[in-house]
């Protein structure tokens, strides 16, 4: 960290005068401060602009090609005489266009954060993409026109746009991430506090293209990491010369369970009067933060957890289609395989080959979940819910080799077709389990707020049979809380790759 001069406050009993004396020292600092907001305001604002010309470049290239390969190519149908030509269309393609370029404009996904990350925006593009097509067929049978729409037209359109826009954000984010638009555009970042969660924001922010971590603020709290030490930039009354020397744009309060209201006012006017921005770690909720938001009930303001991507019913529409898609291919695929170990498992264990297990779905709703079953008979004769444990006895030899590749899971393809889980989610614990757990383990009843899966964020991350609990249930949080559809494509794709060790 670079070395800078130490700030020089001003002492609590100089004449009331002098703060406008102070201001006009200042000055030349708030000039260069204002230059480096307006530069970085500007380079935003270019980068927007870059993002939106090539995204409706994408969008005309997606209708062309999808025209040419509908009606000119020949590979698809045979090319005739009356097959209409581009200039034909030209119109319904500028129209269509410019349909799906507002609904992107309509959403807001040209900030900075969106850029760096195309797949924070996946699945609102897929969304906003699939609603604007469909209403310009819809609109093209209302309208009548010439020459009609072509449905194959609009269907190889609608891949085009989406491979070519994807494709262009995920080009335009390696382009960003270049170290000298990194300086330019990167906002700086100072935290209120010491304690874990500074800590944590430090660390986390050593690669950040976002944003970039300049040191804190002493609270009230003695600092206890050592690798903070070099960071530390003053202390609270300090704060206002702080933000302004160092150029801040954001300010993280950490300490807000400990100052009084009115310290934690004094931190926010501060930031106001600088123009930086002021969050608040929120520690009286302590899981699903991300889905806070501020509301008005009766006249008063009020903070609270109501905006999780899956409560949003067009997120359930969609995630419940890519459900019924993957589950219907899924039973196809894996019929032969059931059959296969279905018999191997006759052969070394004679019984029903399906093992179907109650379990807990979303909001605590029972079903049944099939499995081919892996252990022997008598495997519960006991009668309690038991954890398999590595070189479990009761798990029979062609057992293991299923556990190990999930074999045994396939059945639950059924569960997925019928409603009762997802193809990715929290995966669904036994009933007698969760009555011990939701009181002993802190949050764990939050994974039950979406349908749970076949696999997930935890099991990937190999938090899966006898692991830490606590592991599991803050990847199955961090699941709900940053759901999109990519991410579901992302976990599919490495449980497909992943060789599972589980018990």
């Amino acid at each position: 960290m670079p070395d800078f001069p130490p700030i020089k406050t001003v002492p609590a009993n100089v004449p009331v005068v002098l703060p406008t004396l102070r201001e006009q020292v200042r000055q030349p600092a708030r000039r260069a401060l204002e230059s480096i907001r307006h530069n970085r305001t500007r380079w935003e604002g270019i980068c927007a602009l870059t993002a939106a010309g090539g995204d409706l470049m994408m969008i005309l290239w997606g209708f062309v090609l999808g025209f040419w390969l509908r009606e000119q190519s020949g590979l698809i149908f045979p090319v005739g005489e009356n097959m209409p030509l581009l200039p034909d269309y030209w119109k319904l393609i500028a129209f269509g266009a410019g349909a799906v370029f507002a609904g992107l404009l309509s959403k807001g996904l040209y900030r900075y954060k969106d850029l760096l990350t195309p797949i924070n925006i996946f699945n609102r593009f897929v969304l906003i993409l699939s609603l604007c097509l469909f209403a310009f067929i819809g609109t093209s049978l209302a309208v009548k026109t010439t020459p009609p729409i072509s449905r194959i037209f609009v269907l190889f359109s609608w891949f085009f746009i989406l491979s070519g826009v994807y494709s262009w954000r995920w080009l335009l984010s390696r382009i960003l991430r270049h170290p000298a638009l990194v300086r330019r555009l990167r906002q700086r970042l100072v935290v209120v506090g010491a304690g874990p969660e500074t800590l944590q924001i430090k660390n986390q922010m050593r690669d950040s293209s976002e944003m970039e971590f300049v040191g804190w603020v002493q609270g009230n709290k003695p600092n206890r990491a050592k690798e903070l030490d070099a960071y530390e930039l003053g202390s609270l009354h300090e704060l206002g010369d702080i933000l302004h020397r160092y150029a801040v744009d954001v300010a993280v309060l950490t300490e807000s369970e400990t100052l009084q209201r009115e310290g934690v006012s004094h931190v926010a006017k501060v930031c106001e009067r600088e123009h930086v921005q002021f969050k608040m770690v929120p520690h009286f909720f302590e899981v699903l933060v991300s889905g806070l938001r501020p509301s008005v009930v009766g006249g008063v303001a009020v903070l609270g957890v109501d905006s999780l991507p899956l409560n949003a019913y067009e997120n359930r529409i969609l995630k419940r289609t890519i459900d019924i898609i993957g589950a219907s291919v899924g039973l196809l695929l894996a019929a032969p395989l059931i059959l296969i170990f279905g018999v191997l498992v006759y052969q070394e264990s004679p019984g029903p080959i399906f093992y179907r297990q109650t379990r807990s779905g979303r909001n605590g709703r029972l079903f049944g979940m099939f499995k081919i079953r892996s252990m022997r008979m008598d495997a519960e004769s006991e009668g309690k819910a038991q954890w398999a444990k590595e070189n479990d006895p009761r798990r029979l030899k062609v057992g293991a080799f299923m556990r190990r590749w999930n074999i045994d899971e396939v059945p639950q393809f059924w569960n997925v077709l019928i409603g009762d889980m997802s193809l990715v989610g929290p995966r669904p614990e036994r009933p007698e389990l969760i009555e011990h757990f939701k009181f002993t383990v802190p949050h764990y009843q939050t994974r039950h707020s979406c349908r749970p899966g076949m696999t997930g964020w935890a099991q990937i991350h190999g938090w899966r049979g006898n692991t830490s609990l606590e592991g599991r249930i803050r990847a199955d949080i961090w699941y709900v809380e940053n759901w999109n559809l990519f991410l579901d494509f992302r976990i599919m794709a490495r449980t497909l790759m992943r060789q599972e060790n589980a018990y």
